[in-house]
Formats: structure tokens, sequence, C-alpha cells
């Protein structure tokens, strides 16, 4: 049996209990920290700006971009929690203690299944308004979208005890400075319920949001007949538009996620491929924000304003930026 030296020891003193510390080489360890802090930082910002603008500006205060605002807020809780305790996992052992551990879990998990509905319901959106547009604002209300947006929330609150009710006992934490709660009965039902469900919906709606729009493409250039340009006119240009721009925001989101879990189901991984997978699921966090700059004119509009400090001027929140 390998004989284990006390500086290779988390915690020393615990010599039955304690954790290695992880062995990661100098080099590795000053560009995730770099990678870590400038991804946080820029995170945090981008985010920032997407609810200080959706929230102020009462000309965005629709129901497609409530749901980008509920989106950006979990990708800003991922700026401020996910990323630094990412950092401390991967590059060092967990100081913090047992109870801080399953408030991170719990958090981690939180955020996770609000992204995960946030954009399944992104995808309805976009479905009714492609797919049945003359019904559209009949169905998708300001109000009931404000009320799933809650019920997201409230629901991912309660279903994320799963995830720590066993810590809180003690059980499945292997040792002393790790942060790592091992319950192989709720990552089952987390894969599930917050990958493999959600997932397949996604792909379900967006892809007949993708035929439709290629439908409707097609008669309006073609002009087939009269039913079919009434139906086409049905959409606007806008609305064609939106759904490319969140059809790109949900595609890159299947890209960070799905390496996330899969390397999950792989068991034990090495390092750099732990590395990997959660800073590219965190990057996702950020790519939102950068999405919103290049294909929405009214985003840059509002990081004017709020970087020339004009929202604090009197009736700035009726200021037009469409």
């Amino acid at each position: 049996m390998m004989e284990v030296h006390d500086e290779e020891l988390c915690f020393p003193q615990l010599l039955n209990t304690s954790c290695r510390k992880p062995t990661v080489q100098w080099l590795t360890a000053v560009f995730l920290q770099f990678l870590v802090s400038f991804n946080c930082v820029v995170t945090v910002a981008l985010n920032l700006l997407v609810i200080i603008s959706v929230s102020h500006f009462r000309q965005l205060h629709k129901t497609t971009n409530f749901l980008l605002l509920s989106l950006a807020i979990s990708d800003f809780m991922v700026g401020l929690v996910v990323f630094p305790g990412a950092g401390s996992r991967l590059m060092s052992c967990w100081f913090l203690g047992e109870i801080m551990c399953l408030l991170y879990t719990y958090i981690v998990s939180l955020i996770v299944c609000a992204s995960v509905i946030n954009v399944v319901l992104i995808s309805v959106d976009r479905y009714v308004a492609i797919c049945y547009p003359l019904h559209y604002h009949r169905r998708i209300t300001v109000t009931r979208i404000r009320l799933c947006i809650s019920l997201c929330w409230i629901y991912s609150a309660l279903y994320c005890v799963t995830f720590v009710k066993d810590g809180v006992s003690g059980k499945n934490i292997p040792c002393q400075g790790t942060c790592v709660i091992l319950d192989y009965n709720a990552f089952a039902i987390d894969l599930a319920l917050t990958f493999t469900v959600p997932v397949t919906v996604i792909i379900i709606l967006y892809t007949r949001v993708f035929v439709v729009a290629v439908f409707q493409a097609r008669a309006i250039r073609s002009s087939v007949t009269a039913v079919s340009l009434q139906r086409s006119a049905a959409v606007g240009k806008s609305e064609l538009k939106a759904a490319r721009t969140l059809g790109i925001l949900v595609i890159v989101f299947l890209m960070c996620l799905c390496p996330f879990y899969c390397a999950a189901l792989g068991g034990d991984v090495s390092f750099n491929t732990s590395a990997a997978v959660l800073c590219l699921f965190c990057i996702n966090s950020s790519l939102n924000p950068l999405i919103y700059t290049i294909f929405y004119p009214w985003f840059r509009k509002a990081i004017k304003h709020i970087v020339t400090l004009k929202i604090f001027q009197p009736g700035s929140s009726k200021a037009n930026i469409l």
C-alpha cells in the first residue's frame, strides 16, 4: 500500500478521513485560475447588463424578453457562485466545510435546473409564435409568462433538495476536503428530468419550428397559393429573426450542456476532462449575452444608455430603444 505524506493531504490531522490534494501542474493551475477569474467577471458584467436592460426599459417588457431575463438571472448566478466554487474544487481542497459544500451543491443544482427549464420555455414560446402566430398573443401573455417563470424557480428550489438531503446526515460524502456529494439515485433522476426529457422536448419543438419556418420562407418566395401566402404573412420577419436568434442560443446551450452530462455518465474521469466540461458549461453563461449583442440591436442601444448613465435621467425607462 502506497504511503501518503502529510503534505499530500488536505487535512493532515485527519489522516484516515482526509482527501488527497489535487495534483495540478503550476502552469495549468495559473491558466485555469486566469480563465475562471476572467470568465467570472465577464459573465457577471454581461448578464447584469441584460438584467438591467429588460428590467428598466418598458419597451422591453415583452413575453420573450422576460424569459431572457430569467435565463440571465441564472447565468448571473453562474458567474457569481459557480465559477469561483468550480475553481476551488478543481485546483485545491475544499476548506469551507460541509455546510457550505451543501449550500454550494444546492445552488449549482438550482441554477442548472432553472436554466434548462428556461430554455424549454423559450422553445415553447418560439414554437407557438412560429407555428400558431394568430393565437400567439392570446395564448402567450405577460401574466402567463410571469407565472411560468415563478413556477420554474419554485420547482427548481424544491426539486434540488434531493441533491443535498443525504449530505445533511453525513452520508455519501467520500472524505474531508472535497465537495462531491455522491448520490447515484439522485443523479439518475436528474439525468432523466434535467437532461433527457428537456433536451428531447427542445429538439422536437425546434425541429418543428425549423420545418414551419422553411415552409413559410419558400411560400413567400414562390407564391404557391393564396392560402400559403396568407399563412406565411401571419408570421412577421421579426418573429422569424427572433426564432433564428433564440435557436442559436438553444444550440449553444445544448452543445455546452451535453458534454457535462456525458462526462458525468462516464464515471471517474481525468482532471483535464473534468476541467474542460465544467469550464464549457460555465462559459455558456457568458456566451448568451454575446449572442444578444450580435443579433439584437435593442440590446446594444440599451448598453449605451447604461454605460453612459442615461438610465439615471428622468423618464429614461420610456426611452425608444427598439
